[in-house]
């Protein structure tokens, strides 16, 4: 059965389409599936997460760099499609880079993160479009806004929350909120689920939002 494939984008950089990218696959490897992160952003963010990893913890998914295959991303994917159960391809954060449009010519998902502020509303106005460009020619591309860094008590993410339903992306039900465990975890080459439990708040973020992203492919 061929791989089902994700991709995560957004144009503003700092979005956290890396984190969500390494975290995710991490927590669908640990569920028993074999899990490639394709990251396509010429900053290789996602390549050097991995290889930070010690030799007796190695990352649980494996990680390919394929930034230079630019506008043709999503023919170098199709070429992994039948070796593995669940292929993320994490984008670059360009509003003129080809990359993104190849990657969602063959996803089945993509996740949008997006910091709850204005400004990062706006600059995620431009993937928007992308995703509606690319829907016509891939009818079956489901997307979904995830609320990343996210402090809900501020009255800040409150008024975002409020005028996202308007965006025309639907939100994911997982939000992941702000915390230092997502960074540290990078450092080591991990994941939150290598911190135990003083991460269980952010395992259980990661959780939530694993079991929504099967719901949505199934």
């Amino acid at each position: 059965m061929p791989a089902k494939i994700i991709a995560v984008a957004n144009q503003k950089g700092g979005s956290g389409k890396t984190t969500v990218s390494m975290q995710l696959a991490g927590a669908i490897a640990r569920r028993g599936n074999k899990v490639l992160v394709v990251d396509a952003d010429p900053q290789g963010t996602a390549t050097r997460w991995a290889a930070s990893a010690e030799d007796e913890h190695p990352f649980p998914a494996s990680v390919i760099g394929l930034s230079a295959a630019s506008a043709k991303v999503h023919r170098e994917v199709k070429k992994f499609i039948d070796d593995y159960n669940y292929i993320i391809i994490d984008c670059p954060p360009a509003a003129d880079s080809p990359v993104p449009q190849s990657a969602l010519l063959i996803a089945d998902l993509v996740l949008v993160p997006i910091i709850p502020s204005p400004l990062d509303m706006w600059a995620a106005v431009g993937i928007r479009q992308v995703i509606a460009n690319v829907s016509d020619l891939n009818e079956g591309l489901k997307a979904r806004l995830v609320l990343n860094q996210c402090q809900p008590n501020t009255t800040l993410a409150q008024e975002t929350l409020e005028v996202l339903p308007e965006f025309g992306i639907e939100l994911a039900k997982a939000q992941l909120r702000h915390r230092q465990v997502y960074r540290q975890s990078a450092v080591f080459g991990q994941t939150v689920h290598n911190f135990g439990g003083k991460a269980s708040a952010a395992i259980e973020e990661m959780e939530t939002l694993t079991s929504e992203v099967f719901e949505i492919l199934r």
